[in-house]
């Protein structure tokens, strides 16, 4: 007879347990399995998992860097307005209010997007290779989109409130660079 377990407990110290719990049953006489394949799985997961987490930061930072080089741009174009407003007198508040509202709103859109794309992805993993079970928890997979909801806001607000500041914070002759 074949048992199979769930991925869960395919590691060798539950394999062991099993195994000495399985033995001493009376109707059982050997329990076999490959304990060097066991670790040989387990070691490439881990590999494997680290290596797609260090690629996925990668592609983090170079998206941040990419969402915050188009913001400064866009308020890099905006510095003689920025400047005008500061010369008839709005506070620095009353300047970037709109641009950090425009880029939110396009935060908005941004992570609207990728919550889009990461559904499709996960539907569509999840209907070839069901074993992996990714949407079988629900709370981890909202927890996942709301936080790449709240990181596509929170970078946009970021960066526009450091480009802005930095034009505020300019003298009217160091605009010309």
């Amino acid at each position: 007879m074949y048992v199979q377990l769930k991925a869960d407990f395919v590691t060798s110290e539950h394999l062991e347990k099993i195994s000495n719990e399985a033995l001493t049953k009376n109707f059982v006489d050997e329990v076999t399995y490959d304990n060097d394949l066991v670790k040989l799985m387990n070691d490439n997961v881990k590999k494997i998992s680290f290596w797609v987490l260090m690629i996925s930061g990668i592609f983090t930072l170079i998206a941040v860097l990419l969402i915050n080089s188009s913001i400064r741009l866009s308020v890099y174009s905006k510095r003689f307005t920025i400047k005008t407003m500061q010369m008839v007198g709005a506070t620095k508040q009353f300047i970037r209010r709109p641009f950090v509202w425009k880029s939110v709103r396009l935060g908005i859109i941004g992570a609207i997007l990728a919550l889009i794309g990461m559904g499709i992805v996960l539907y569509y993993v999840n209907k070839t290779f069901p074993e992996l079970g990714l949407l079988n928890t629900p709370v981890l997979v909202i927890a996942l989109f709301t936080f790449v909801f709240g990181l596509g806001i929170l970078i946009t607000w970021i960066s526009t409130h450091i480009a802005t500041q930095r034009f505020l914070n300019l003298k009217t002759d160091e605009l010309y660079y």
